[in-house]
């Protein structure tokens, strides 16, 4: 049997399914997680099927938690999606139930679970959901509600298919989601959207980027100016794909001070693979985004200056 069916199997074997995705939730994370939920729910209505975890902070449009108790877990089948390591899971009683399964697009460098369908060449997880649906359709009953959070989700991690990672099958499978008929047009706005804090906030972006000769360049947000703004920590991701549009920038850092004291950083990348800086810094994702945390400035001076030397090498290449 294929791990495609294996997983099949383990659905139609429990009653109870609870389906959790990592911390700070993109709209891949809840696409995934709650486009499975809705897709389950509606080929097996006598189960129970629950979806976890914490806030989701700016992407309420898309879904709302459940809250469980942790009895409910006994006896449960537990499904994670979209998430790579087993210390970002949203709610740490996943390893509650009876079975776990790992379902996800990162590089799997941390293997868990008693089943996993890692597949690292797709767009996004919500792309490898909407594949489970298409390998399985006389068993696995798609919604219009099903299909808009898997379009949400293979949207966000695409950038609007702009992405390298998105392929002709990406382009196919949304396209297959879209004829549900759901105003996709409508939700690809709400994507996009930003308040007039943060587009304050992309003002000073542009203003304050450090760039230079290598193709790398950085910009760094503290508490105090975050505060300044209004703006919080979850509404910067919407300020991360500016640097990229900008000529001659080849990767770039955005580093986000945290209430603790340290920094968030979320990097991206146009071609120098940048996955291995992170994972040296507490954190990991695809060769062309990833995410880390430092200490201090003085860290995130040495985490840029790899980045500069990661430039530096993909140029010396082509």
């Amino acid at each position: 049997m294929s791990v495609q069916e294996d997983i099949l199997a383990e659905i139609k074997a429990f009653d109870t399914i609870i389906i959790h995705r990592h911390k700070r939730p993109d709209p891949d994370a809840l696409g995934s997680q709650v486009g499975l939920a809705e897709l389950l729910r509606a080929s097996f209505p006598g189960k129970k099927v629950y979806q976890v975890g914490g806030p989701s902070e700016g992407l309420e449009y898309l879904a709302d938690m459940q809250t469980i108790d942790d009895t409910t877990y006994h006896n449960a089948l537990v499904i994670v999606t979209d998430t790579a390591n087993a210390p970002r899971i949203s709610d740490d009683r996943f390893n509650l139930g009876a079975k776990l399964i790992k379902i996800d697009h990162h590089p799997n460098d941390e293997p868990y679970g008693d089943l996993m369908w890692v597949k690292d060449q797709a767009s996004s997880c919500s792309e490898i959901i909407a594949d489970f649906w298409e390998m399985f359709q006389e068993e696995l009953h798609m919604t219009k509600e099903a299909a808009r959070l898997l379009y949400a989700g293979i949207v966000g991690d695409t950038g609007r298919f702009m992405y390298p990672a998105s392929s002709s099958h990406t382009l196919r499978i949304a396209a297959d989601l879209i004829d549900f008929g759901f105003d996709y047009a409508g939700l690809n706005r709400q994507i996009e959207q930003i308040s007039g804090n943060v587009a304050r906030l992309s003002g000073y972006v542009y203003q304050n980027l450090q760039m230079d000769k290598t193709g790398a360049a950085r910009v760094t947000f503290s508490t105090e100016m975050l505060d300044e703004f209004g703006v919080s920590d979850a509404q910067t991701s919407g300020v991360v794909p500016l640097p990229g549009a900008i000529e001659g920038v080849l990767a770039w850092a955005i580093f986000v001070q945290q209430k603790e004291g340290y920094y968030r950083v979320r990097m991206r990348s146009k071609g120098p693979a940048i996955n291995e800086i992170a994972k040296r810094y507490h954190g990991g994702g695809h060769a062309l985004a990833s995410g880390a945390n430092v200490a201090d400035l003085e860290q995130a001076q040495k985490l840029y200056e790899e980045l500069q030397k990661a430039c530096l090498d993909f140029t010396k290449d082509k």
